[in-house]
């Protein structure tokens, strides 16, 4: 089948939210994109994730968000993913959990600052929260809403999605992404690590602040970037 391959890392990527204990029950979705074939694939609604098949996985239009292959409904996030890849066009997968710390961040309403390395590593600078969906947001097309006000995120506070790939949508939860479906999952688990370490931080203390600005710029740029040197020569 033309989709075999992008099912299979879109489901593995849904088994790797399990994995990495970023969800329970059906609570959250991964997906991925074919751009050359115009073709997004999602995990299905409710499905849980120990009867989650390869077979299971929804393929849609990236144009028109219609079904092309799958049986299943799609996951009811569906609107979110499609606006992101619509909006944000190096996007090869997005990663949508309910993860304790994250999440707590964006229950809370505050941004996760970049308290340390660990952080500056991935996300360069603070992962931004949104705001609050509006009455007439939520009544209407609510998923198609929330990724509209994640794009408004970056575009209003003039945020390089690449660069922080990831958001917390207010009272929601976290959203992830990057060039793949595994790597929208690997920075993923890393806000998750980072909002851990965020909340451990300010329980040890209070007062705690971001690093300084040009500590923040040699962490990351040493991994990303023309003149990035961590790692090893592909």
């Amino acid at each position: 089948m033309a989709f075999d391959q992008l099912k299979e890392r879109v489901w593995r990527a849904n088994l790797g939210l399990i994995e990495a204990d970023l969800v329970i029950l059906s609570w959250g979705n991964a997906s991925g994109i074919d751009r050359q074939a115009g073709a997004m694939a999602i995990k299905p609604s409710g499905v849980p994730y120990n009867k989650l098949r390869v077979d299971d996985i929804v393929v849609l239009s990236l144009k028109s968000g219609e079904v092309i292959e799958g049986r299943a409904r799609p996951s009811s996030d569906t609107l979110t993913h499609l606006h992101l890849y619509r909006s944000f066009p190096s996007l090869g997968g997005v990663v949508h959990a309910h993860s304790v710390y994250a999440t707590a961040f964006a229950q809370g309403l505050k941004e996760i600052p970049c308290l340390g390395t660990t952080h500056a590593d991935t996300f360069y600078g603070p992962v931004p929260l949104t705001r609050l969906l509006t009455e007439e947001e939520i009544k209407g097309d609510y998923e198609l809403n929330t990724g509209r006000v994640i794009e408004e995120c970056f575009r209003t506070r003039h945020l390089n999605h690449d660069q922080v790939p990831a958001v917390l949508v207010a009272g929601h939860g976290p959203f992830a992404w990057g060039p793949t479906a595994e790597k929208a999952l690997e920075n993923a688990i890393v806000l998750e690590k980072v909002a851990q370490m965020a909340i451990n931080t300010f329980l040890v203390n209070p007062q705690a602040a971001a690093i300084p600005r040009n500590l923040l710029d040699k962490h990351f740029l040493r991994k990303h970037g023309p003149s990035a040197y961590y790692g090893q020569k592909s």
